[in-house]
């Protein structure tokens, strides 16, 4: 398989898990399936919730503005990217985290505004920035293993003050890398392991094991280690995109954000033919406070392949 559609597979993926799993987001566990037993059956891409059917909620929305800031400036240019975030913010999308939302409009510098929520609210480990990161990972991804898990870390802390989710991004980023180059993402992840904060190792060994399930975890899935052990989990438990995307978001809790880091992991795994196209068929991504512009599926796959014909050159700006 070309390089190309897993890269255009994991962006899209990660598009198409989030509008799957919005609709049933904080819901119980099994209702995907409860609703749709048949896997192939048709009518997934259902909306509700206050989405249209294939609507991409704010985990979409901020990867495609890290996409267009990373294209646009040449490189990662951190205070451009908490711009654009900040505009999205001021525009009152459907969705928005509260960390982020308090992050964005707490009046603070780019660099000092997720450390200062940190500071007060005394915790920042949501799954917030692991969720957009399927287009940094894929533009990263042909920099090598330091650079790409460096340039996660960084896109995280604008956002997240808490370590933990810059290394939980930093392990997302390193295995879609490892899936581009054509290798086993899952087996490599004793390796991957050793190159995450030591103060946070213990804890992403323990839901990436082998015999870890989302049962064990001990924090809703809303937090970003046992968001990314469930996303490895359904893609180590299934043999295909679609079972990987219907494991996920049977899960329940956080489904739209669990099944976009699922969809963004088996979309590099599988590549873009292994997803069903009546899942991509409807699938848009509003930009709130972007000229009301609303990205579809061939912007998407074009967003993709820019990222992954790109060379991080001059990869750090700002």
């Amino acid at each position: 398989m070309k390089r190309i559609e897993r890269a255009v597979g994991a962006v899209v993926g990660s598009a198409v898990g989030d509008a799957l799993g919005a609709p049933f987001e904080f819901g119980p566990q099994g209702v995907f399936s409860a609703r749709f037993p048949t896997p192939g059956g048709g009518g997934e891409m259902c909306g509700g919730g206050g989405w249209e059917p294939g609507e991409a909620t704010d985990d979409t929305q901020m990867a495609v503005l890290v996409a267009e800031s990373l294209l646009q400036r040449g490189g990662l240019d951190l205070p451009d990217v908490f711009a654009r975030f900040q505009r999205w913010a001021a525009a009152g999308p459907k969705d928005i985290g509260l960390q982020t939302e308090d992050v964005l409009t707490n009046g603070m510098p780019w660099d000092l505004a997720a450390a200062t929520h940190l500071r007060v609210n005394q915790r920042a480990a949501g799954n917030g920035s692991l969720m957009r990161a399927s287009t940094s990972a894929v533009h990263f991804a042909g920099a090598g293993r330091p650079a790409t898990m460096d340039a996660a870390r960084r896109i995280a802390a604008l956002t997240h003050g808490d370590r933990a989710a810059w290394e939980g991004t930093a392990v997302f980023h390193e295995l879609v890398r490892v899936a581009l180059a054509d290798a086993d993402p899952l087996g490599a992840l004793p390796d991957i392991l050793a190159h995450v904060h030591p103060d946070h190792r213990r804890r992403y060994a323990t839901v990436l094991a082998p015999d870890w399930h989302p049962d064990q975890a001990t924090e809703f899935n809303g937090a970003v280690w046992p968001c990314l052990g469930s996303a490895v989990r359904a893609l180590r438990g299934t043999n295909s995109f679609e079972g990987a995307i219907r494991a996920a978001i049977d899960l329940g809790g956080d489904t739209d954000t669990v099944a976009a880091v699922t969809g963004g992991l088996a979309g590099a795994f599988y590549g873009l033919h292994a997803i069903p196209a009546r899942w991509t068929a409807s699938l848009h991504v509003p930009l709130p406070g972007f000229d009301g512009r609303v990205l579809r599926l061939p912007d998407l796959v074009d967003l993709a392949r820019q990222l992954g014909e790109s060379a991080p050159h001059n990869a750090f700006n700002g």
